[in-house]
């Protein structure tokens, strides 16, 4: 037995979109090569659909064994890069079996590649910590860890070196000037492949593009700067929509919605669409906040609930049940979402919850 779901909320990927995003990526940075991250199963579009789309890409990043070995179940053959490692010697044998690269950022990384003895040698990554202090070997160790993997027989000449931006979005930032320059000072010397940008050091630090850039959130279109993707040539990759499922009319001074938080300035009609926190659309989102009913600009009337919410569609009066809701994506930034939610889009898009269809287009 199938049901129709077009009333329910569904998640619309755009493959054009993210090829679109890659080509300004090429543009932006074309002395590069591209690793793209589709962690976080593809920042929620999806790892599999994503990596097709982002062929392209001379690598893939992403944070775990898992989702590595999913991209090598579905064929993908290029490089793919664990950006978080391996931590025992089996995680180590799988990886290596499959041709994955390895970042490694700890002594005991370092130690369970000494300790390894196997018929092929592992292709790592070294990580420098240039002071976001969450992975990598600090500055002053990153000589001897280097000498350690240079020395170590289980590991594969062409050791690459990464670090992490802490703050490239802060587009004047002197943290983040103070990271390219460690990052030169313990590289200078060493004839190496090296990776420092992000999207946001892509965008706006071209000191940071070196031989590999990993774009991340700019590939789904969205800003990493407090502004939306337009202003970078993107194009939104997800559109999170639904349907009005009735519409209801109010009286002045009624109330909507748990604790009637919202109130009918006049007598006006309020839209109901099926879509809610339940769905990965945030709770917070405030009253007021935009959402699209067909063409047409809304704003949402009281709290968001699990399932539902209400859309205050007075100046529409030819709305409908049926009339299609975005919530973000085409029309609607999710960027603007975000800041009407009082949190970032990387939360929104990787939130979507696994009740909501997902619709993949080329």
């Amino acid at each position: 037995m199938t049901f129709d779901s077009s009333f329910g909320p569904r998640a619309i990927i755009s493959g054009a979109a993210l090829r679109h995003n890659l080509a300004v990526v090429r543009r932006r940075a074309p002395r590069s090569k591209v690793m793209a991250v589709i962690k976080a199963n593809a920042y929620g579009h999806g790892v599999v659909p994503a990596a097709r789309a982002l062929i392209g890409a001379d690598a893939f990043g992403v944070a775990r064994l898992s989702e590595a070995l999913a991209l090598r179940e579905q064929g993908f053959g290029q490089a793919v890069v664990l950006l978080e490692g391996v931590f025992t010697r089996d995680e180590l044998d799988v990886a290596v079996a499959q041709n994955l690269e390895l970042v490694v950022h700890t002594q005991e990384q370092l130690a369970l590649l000494h300790a390894w003895r196997g018929s092929r040698q592992a292709h790592v990554w070294l990580k420098v910590d240039t002071g976001m202090n969450r992975l990598g070997f600090r500055v002053e160790a990153f000589a001897d860890a280097w000498r350690s993997l240079r020395e170590c027989t289980s590991v594969a000449n062409s050791v690459r070196v990464m670090t992490h931006l802490a703050s490239a979005d802060e587009q004047d930032g002197a943290f983040t000037q103070s990271q390219l320059e460690k990052f030169a000072a313990v590289t200078k010397d060493l004839k190496i492949e090296r990776s420092i940008a992000n999207s946001a050091g892509l965008l706006a630090w071209p000191q940071a593009q070196v031989e590999w850039v990993r774009p991340g959130l700019m590939l789904y279109g969205i800003s990493p700067f407090a502004d939306d993707g337009s202003r970078h040539d993107l194009r939104p990759a997800m559109t999170l929509a639904t349907r009005l499922i009735a519409i209801r009319d109010v009286k002045q001074g009624e109330g909507v919605g748990y604790a009637g938080t919202w109130r009918a300035a006049r007598d006006g009609r309020i839209g109901i669409a099926a879509v809610g926190y339940g769905d990965g659309y945030p709770r917070q989102v405030l009253s007021g906040s935009p959402v699209r009913v067909g063409e047409s600009e809304a704003k949402l009337a009281g709290r968001v609930s699990m399932d539902m919410i209400a859309i205050d569609v007075s100046n529409m009066p030819h709305a409908s049940v049926g009339d299609s809701v975005t919530l973000w994506g085409d029309g609607l930034p999710v960027e603007r979402i975000a800041r009407c939610a009082g949190t970032i889009p990387y939360e929104l898009v990787c939130g979507i919850s696994q009740r909501v269809a997902v619709e993949h287009r080329p």
